[in-house]
């Protein structure tokens, strides 16, 4: 199961990423190069909470078939989820939701 820093450094290689706290110091927020965001990690949080930008129609079916993914907490409930690593999920599924919703902002 990945821990926060191997999430931190995924989300960090994709290209021209970077982090930012526009919100508070618990809320990491990381913003392509446009400026989008497409993670947020809840700093501290055991286990790790991150949301992330979803196509709306696989963000219906992975909250259907995972109890880890929810409605993206405090944001658009279409278009994001939060992911609770708790081990449901996969790495591989892991970065692969991270590496969608990157591309997602930068479509």
């Amino acid at each position: 199961m990945l821990n926060h820093k191997e999430v931190e450094e995924y989300v960090l290689s994709m290209p021209n990423a970077r982090l930012d706290f526009p919100f508070d110091e618990k809320t990491a927020v990381y913003k392509a190069s446009n400026g989008k965001m497409f993670a947020l990690i809840a700093e501290g949080s055991k286990p790790l909470r991150m949301s992330l930008k979803i196509d709306p129609n696989l963000g219906e079916l992975l909250r259907e078939k995972y109890e880890s993914v929810l409605p993206g907490y405090h944001l658009n409930k279409k278009h994001w989820i939060t992911v609770i690593l708790s081990g449901q999920l996969s790495d591989d599924e892991v970065r692969d939701l991270i590496r969608h919703s990157f591309e997602l902002v930068n479509g």
